[in-house]
């Protein structure tokens, strides 16, 4: 139907990490077709990590034979293991505090390797740092001979949107060590792989919020954080599955004034290329024979098909009126193409208009004139 729907959307340049990013405002709707996501975009990325605690260092008692190692203040202890058997054996470990404890059995030297994990939680960032100590035992008496992590470590975690490709590629550096930086991310939406290019895939289109990052630097230390990811895409549709049902006189499906709800009527007006309002995919039912059609303003798969519910919807004035329902594999959204005609699943009743501009239904028989005759038209058939 021959009806202006202009549609505004915001636009936003948003600071990431030293670059901007202009992303639409609105989500795309769901559907259960299939996406090919064109580009991805990713923003409000978390700030920058650092591991603020100094080296853990043990402090010896008893003689010589305990070492105690306590986490710097406002961090603790994640996780530990210690190679057992020499010099000493895991005693305790708390969040904040782990012991060693000498060995018995007469050892007068011997080495060791305690392998621990600190983490801190700053600014929603998850730091998580890993230390790896050489514990030694000269007769007796335990010591700490070196550590392996780097205090005051800072992980810079930058994003770059790649217009070329539509992947995201993410970078991190380190201030106090050589070596690369490993990305990785989760908590994406169904459709995407973790890659460092993140590459598009087949994610519904719309914004996801709170998707992670973990930056794992090259002693093992990881930074996590999160960010927002805008996927851009379109319905893949089957070749010759877009388009219209159109009768002999020109009219087709149309979503009365582009109505994109449940109840929407559905009538009958002229199906051209430029009015959205008469776009549909054709999807094959689950009865023999049978399509469903759902609606799809200039190619954008809504979720809504075409159904002859039998009366019960307040917005549909006819008791056997064409309207709008939430996709699903009921008999009423699926209609034969039998003689020229469309009959009803559910109802067993043909479709057929009643002029243009008024709602389409179901009648028991064909009309004489001949508008109950229906082909499907692909897009690229129907009227400019």
């Amino acid at each position: 139907m021959h009806f202006n729907l202009r549609r505004t959307v915001a636009i936003m340049a948003l600071p990431l990490l030293g670059s901007a990013l202009a992303v639409g405002a609105a989500a795309l709707p769901a559907s259960a077709a299939t996406w090919h996501d064109t580009a991805l975009q990713a923003f409000n990325v978390s700030a920058a990590s650092k591991i603020t605690g100094a080296v853990v260092n043990g402090v010896v008692s008893a003689g010589g034979s305990k070492m105690t190692f306590t986490a710097p203040a406002g961090e603790a202890f994640a996780s530990s293991s210690f190679t057992q058997g020499t010099p000493a054996t895991d005693a305790t470990l708390t969040s904040n505090v782990h012991q060693l404890v000498l060995k018995t059995g007469g050892f007068t030297t011997g080495s060791g390797t305690l392998k621990f994990t600190i983490k801190s939680t700053t600014s929603g960032v998850t730091i998580t740092a890993a230390e790896a100590v050489n514990v030694t035992e000269t007769t007796g008496v335990l010591a700490q001979s070196s550590a392996t992590s780097v205090p005051g470590e800072t992980v810079a975690v930058s994003v770059f949107n790649n217009n070329a490709t539509g992947a995201v590629q993410f970078t991190g550096t380190v201030t106090l060590q050589s070596g690369t930086v490993a990305i990785s991310q989760s908590n994406l939406p169904a459709g995407l792989v973790s890659a460092n290019p993140l590459v598009p895939g087949s994610a519904v289109p719309r914004i996801y919020t709170g998707v992670g990052y973990t930056a794992t630097d090259p002693l093992g230390s990881t930074f996590s954080g999160t960010f927002s990811l805008h996927v851009f895409g379109h319905v893949v549709v089957p070749p010759g599955n877009y388009g219209d049902e159109v009768n002999p006189f020109g009219n087709g499906f149309d979503v009365y004034q582009q109505h994109q709800y449940a109840g929407a009527i559905i009538a009958g007006w002229t199906a051209t290329k430029a009015d959205p309002a008469t776009h549909f995919i054709r999807l094959a039912g689950t009865h023999a024979g049978a399509y469903k059609f759902e609606y799809a303003p200039n190619g954008v798969a809504t979720g809504l098909c075409v159904s002859d519910p039998g009366g019960g919807w307040a917005s549909d004035p006819l008791p056997d009126g064409l309207i709008l329902t939430a996709s699903n594999n009921g008999p009423w959204q699926q209609f034969i193409p039998l003689n020229g005609t469309l009959k009803n699943v559910a109802t067993g009743l043909v479709v057929s208009p009643n002029g243009t501009g008024a709602q389409l239904r179901g009648t028991t028989a064909p009309t004489s004139w001949g508008g109950s005759v229906y082909t499907w038209t692909d897009y690229a058939h129907l009227h400019g």
